[in-house]
């Protein structure tokens, strides 16, 4: 059992967070189906109560005014409202292509306009860059070397 999934003191009642994923339903949500977009990341919201589920996973449980939803987050998937909040354009799952050849040390593994899908955002500093899928193969890829694969049905985040 990992002792910092017990920080249940980390946010207070009415304290403002911000969610750093995009939350779907799960199938606890009511009315809505598997999968909806409930909250989108870098949204904010205000601690309502703090439980646990499965009586090792701090849930916190987080009113979000700009949709009138309350969520229920983990501990990981939030920080503080005021905290430094590097957007990203992508996020898990996301299916992005390539808009240049992507190699490594001089060798092309990938061409311009290769589909693939984000496995992990890193916002380590302020230049985004993307665990990607390709064919199998998992590279790190800057932002600006993305693109939505569909365009057409694709959101672009509220930053």
């Amino acid at each position: 059992m990992k002792p910092e999934r017990f920080d249940e003191g980390r946010f207070e009642f009415g304290e403002s967070v911000r969610v750093t994923r995009n939350v779907r339903n799960d199938g606890t949500y009511p009315g809505m189906d598997v999968g909806t977009l409930l909250v989108r990341r870098g949204s904010v919201g205000n601690i309502l109560n703090v439980g646990t589920f499965l009586q090792d996973q701090v849930i916190y449980t987080v009113h979000f005014l700009s949709v009138d939803r309350m969520v229920g987050c983990r501990l990981e998937e939030l920080i503080g409202a005021d905290e430094p909040w590097n957007p990203s354009r992508f996020e898990f799952r996301d299916k992005v292509v390539c808009t240049m050849d992507l190699g490594i040390q001089g060798n092309i593994l990938f061409a311009k306009g290769t589909e693939g899908e984000v496995f992990k955002v890193i916002r380590d500093n302020e230049l985004i860059q993307y665990h990607v899928a390709f064919q199998g193969r998992v590279l790190q890829v800057p932002e600006s070397a993305l693109a939505p694969a569909h365009p057409e049905s694709f959101n672009e985040p509220e930053v």
